[in-house]
């Protein structure tokens, strides 16, 4: 075995794949060449192996120290971990924990740092391995690791993280996804992807296969030419996709001797639910956390069915009921039940007892009185953001209290909100009364979190589901019967076959509909299925063992939470069994990552659970470097690159035809709108340069959430220049600048004068597009604006702080300035660092929403490729694409024309306005402009 030469070991840090926020020593960053990364991922009918190899070479003179760090989704199984020093391979260990617990305290013993790897954030946990490395010497190191991908609100999502620090010379990206039961739809998201970038991005998909490559250039991944080691992929990358199904017992496959059975039948009728919603109001929610528990609570109830039936109880030292009984969803129950929600304030105890004893005997009441719907399923949803205070204390007094009340008849969810309740008391009430538990993250989109499980919950299809197969065909068969099944969701049972078993594997799936009981009846040809997983290509073989493998673990360990003591302990023995054998890392066991003679022996990779990581931040044995984790932001608040995928170094608007910078005329059909003015510019005659700086400029934060210091120097310094040129009326934007069709000279710039409350812009059945806003007189801005598609079903709703996209009743939160790249079947959704969002397809109009830091600041619209609105379009902007006549110009002032639109007449006037479509500062265009 090779040994390094001695020298002095310097902090330079490989990361791959990850988030987090990294002091490092740049003049030393070209020492340490990252020549090659390679992620495989193959997503075998739902389950994912995923290989992360990155090959690095000590350009230095001297010893350095290469971390490899990594971020991985919280749900997957570490399987593998190796390093390849000058050809030497060192691989990690996969061990009962306690074996590598002692291995670890032996080194600490020694006075090796030896560092236990455990990190979590929203939905990632991370991986760290460091490794000294001599003088021209190369290591390889290869990450492996599974999960099973789960389906949410419709979709499957595989998430990656994509920060390798550096420009690499070999950087590919395969993502391989075999689904027999055919895909039904595929979309990509990113958080780094820019135009260029996109070019490297490469999908191809029939029916039943799908292969995503990202393969870019060196030229791609830099920020700009000057720069030629920063990159510019920072963040994340998701594909999302669903499989095609029918109204059936589901799909059984099977492989080499194990089988996996998926069931989410489409088209079943939503089961009436009665909810009671259990609100903590102690004083720890005041402030942030109460106002948005407050606002998700208002948008859950506008959510309720017509057939739900309702009641808030909110509780501190006590618990208040709203009503005395459960009410039924009507709008004027709705109605009082949002003011009542509007009114709760943060103050006293926390007595969850209580409060949820409360629940439990207003669901008992009605239903001996007969008031709950025959068929209907009862739930309660607890918010609580601490231990408990006030009442009954102790958490296991509190369980068995909760548990012997709700008696297996109603199920209960608990959220915790933050980091300082106790999320494994939460955890175990919950799975012990046929529900579960889910951190709320403290941050601007927590609202969003709660709406989200809400979502998850709200559409009841079946009760007491339970999967029947033969005896004499399968064995060890995963959980097969379940109390609930929701909308959007998936119930999936795997097992293996009997080495006798016979040629056909039939199964019956029993439950309860509304109002009637049902069983679905499925079969599968064993022969038929083994052959279907034969593709080299796309298969990982004997992956669905793994999967049955996966599967029980975690639901072994899930057990394992509302257990006795010897019952957990036979549990745990099964699971650590099964961990062993297939070399998973669980929270039972630990990867010990060995080393070349003369380094630290041992560092160990552990399994995180969530109920152990309050504040934690990643510990890796030396203090170089400082760590901030910044949290997963995929299905929520989404971060970025600084790369800028729109805006040209003109500033243009960049559509798919080309720059968005010339002016507009109105059609030849309604007549000459008049001369064009000379432009007289108060502001300096150069154009601000808004090109490869701009990410940095125009990157102020909307919040504190997202701290960027430099940015906002930079942002103070534009200010500082706009305002130091004085002029006596200062030029404003317009409230919309509508291009209108067909010339190339003018625009109309249209101001909403009177304050109509919610307004429905633009609506254009043809297009399938609606558009509406609030626009705020006093503040000269919109303070919403929501757009919405029929084809996909998508809403984009857009406000000051942030940007909401839902689809599926799956809601992401992004916030402004952070790059966005999105793909989807019909639609491309793009945002830059300049704050400018651009929803386009080949077909339809491009809508633009802008986060316009210029004067009169605020949220702004865009439309471009307008010529393509049908003649069905209608609305405040929407009128003026239609039936637009122009009166003859008045002899004695050009500057005046009259202006009818579907027979009702508009005076414009040939004014100065401040466009604000090319990006701050602005840029003054003389435009018709019509008041409203």
């Amino acid at each position: 075995m090779k040994t390094p030469a001695p020298g002095r070991t310097c902090g330079i840090v490989l990361v791959l794949l990850s988030m987090a926020t990294l002091q490092t020593l740049r003049a030393q960053k070209n020492d340490i060449d990252i020549y090659s990364l390679t992620v495989d991922s193959k997503v075998s009918s739902r389950f994912a192996h995923t290989v992360v190899t990155s090959r690095v070479v000590n350009k230095a003179s001297t010893l350095q120290e290469v971390t490899f760090q990594m971020e991985l989704p919280k749900k997957a199984f570490i399987t593998n971990f190796s390093m390849i020093i000058d050809g030497v391979t060192y691989p990690g260990n996969i061990k009962e924990k306690a074996a590598a617990q002692e291995q670890y305290s032996a080194a600490v013993a020694r006075g090796e740092s030896a560092g236990l790897v455990k990190a979590t954030g929203r939905k990632t946990e991370q991986f760290q391995v460091s490794v000294s490395v001599a003088p021209t010497a190369k290591v390889t190191f290869e990450l492996v690791y599974e999960e099973l991908l789960v389906r949410h609100l419709g979709a499957y999502e595989l998430l990656l993280k994509v920060q390798p620090q550096q420009v690499v010379k070999h950087l590919q990206m395969d993502i391989y996804i075999f689904e027999p039961q055919g895909i039904s739809f595929l979309e990509t998201e990113s958080t780094f992807m820019t135009n260029e970038l996109a070019e490297a991005l490469t999908t191809s998909q029939n029916k039943t296969k799908a292969h995503v490559r990202f393969k870019p250039t060196l030229s791609q991944q830099q920020k700009s030419p000057g720069q030629q080691q920063d990159t510019v992929l920072d963040g994340n990358f998701i594909v999302r996709y669903d499989v095609d199904r029918t109204v059936s017992g589901g799909c059984i496959q099977i492989e080499n001797g194990y089988f996996v059975h998926y069931f989410a039948p489409e088209h079943l009728a939503t089961i009436p639910k009665n909810v009671i919603f259990v609100i903590d109001k102690s004083g720890s929610m005041r402030g942030r956390k109460i106002q948005q528990t407050r606002e998700a609570l208002i948008k859950i109830l506008g959510d309720l069915g017509a057939r739900d039936q309702f009641n808030l109880i909110s509780f501190s030292g006590e618990a208040t009921q709203w009503k005395p009984q459960l009410v039924p969803a009507s709008a004027k129950n709705v109605n009082e039940a949002k003011s009542y929600a509007t009114g709760i304030q943060a103050q006293g105890g926390t007595n969850i007892n209580d409060a949820i004893l409360m629940a439990v005997q207003l669901l008992e009441r009605a239903n001996r009185e007969e008031l709950l719907p025959a068929g209907s399923v009862t739930l309660i949803i607890l918010l609580t953001d601490g231990d408990p205070t006030a009442g009954e204390t102790n958490p296991s007094r509190i369980q068995k209290n909760v548990q012997e009340a709700i008696d297996g008849q109603h199920s209960l969810f608990c959220l915790g909100f933050g980091f300082d309740v106790s999320y494994t008391f939460l955890e175990k009430l919950a799975l012990d009364n046929g529900g579960l538990a889910r951190r709320i993250y403290e941050d601007s989109d927590s609202a969003l979190q709660l709406q989200d499980f809400y979502q998850e919950v709200a559409n009841p299809l079946m009760t007491s589901v339970a999967f029947e197969y033969p005896s004499n065909a399968v064995e060890a068969v995963t959980q097969d019967a379940f109390r609930l099944f929701f909308k959007g969701s998936e119930l999936v049972v795997a097992g293996k076959l009997r080495d006798q078993s016979p040629d056909v594997l039939s199964a019956k799936v029993r439950g309860q509909l509304h109002m009637e009981n049902v069983t679905f009846v499925t079969e599968s040809r064993v022969a038929e299925q083994e052959e279907a997983f034969r593709s080299p290509r796309y298969i990982f073989h004997s992956f669905m063992e793994r999967l049955w493998a996966y599967l029980t673990i975690q639901q072994l360990l899930e057990q394992t939470v509302s257990t006795l003591d010897a019952e957990k302990q036979a549990l745990e023995a099964r699971a650590l069994n099964l961990s062993l054998s297939y070399s998973f890392v669980t929270p039972l066991t630990s990867m010990v990552i060995t080393k070349p003679e003369g380094q630290e022996q041992s560092q160990v990779a552990e399994k995180p659970v969530e109920n152990e990581n309050r504040h934690r931040n990643v510990h890796s044995g030396h203090t170089l470097f400082r760590y901030h984790s910044m949290g997963d932001r995929a299905s929520r608040i989404t971060g970025g690159s600084s790369a800028d995928p729109v805006f040209s170094k003109r500033r243009g608007w960049r559509g798919q035809a080309g720059v968005f910078d010339k002016l507009y005329s109105f059609p030849t059909r309604l007549g000459p709108p008049g001369p064009l003015h000379p432009l007289h510019l108060p502001y300096p005659s150069h154009r601000t340069t808004l090109g490869p700086m701009l990410p940095d400029v125009m990157s102020r934060p909307s919040d504190t959430s997202f701290p960027d210091e430099a940015s906002h120097d930079m942002d103070l310094r534009i200010k500082e220049t706009t305002t130091a040129t004085t002029h006596p009326a200062p030029i404003q934007p317009p409230s919309v600048i509508l291009p209108l069709p067909g010339q190339s000279v003018d625009r109309l710039c249209v101001d909403l004068k009177r304050s109509q409350g919610p307004t429905n812009l633009l609506s254009d059945p043809g297009q399938g597009i609606e558009v509406t806003g609030h626009y705020e007189t006093e503040k000269a801005h919109f303070s919403w604006i929501e757009v919405t598609f029929k084809k996909p079903q998508l809403q984009v709703r857009a406000s000051p702080e942030h940007v909401v996209v839902t689809r599926s009743r799956r809601s992401s939160a992004y916030k402004w300035k952070k790059t966005l790249y999105s793909v989807m079947p019909g639609l491309k959704m793009t945002m830059d660092k300049a704050g400018l969002l651009l929803l386009s397809s080949p077909d339809r109009v491009t809508i633009g929403l802008l986060s316009w830091d210029g004067p009169g600041e605020g949220l702004r619209l865009l439309l471009r490729d307008t010529d393509r609105f049908s003649s069905h379009i209608s609305g405040t902007l929407g009128q003026f694409y239609q039936d637009v006549l122009w009166e003859p110009l008045a002899a004695a002032d050009d500057s005046k024309r009259t202006l009818k639109v579907q027979g009702h007449d508009h005076s414009a006037t040939r004014e100065l306005k401040l466009d604000y479509q090319e990006g701050p500062p602005g840029t003054e265009i003389s435009c018709w402009s019509v008041e409203l």
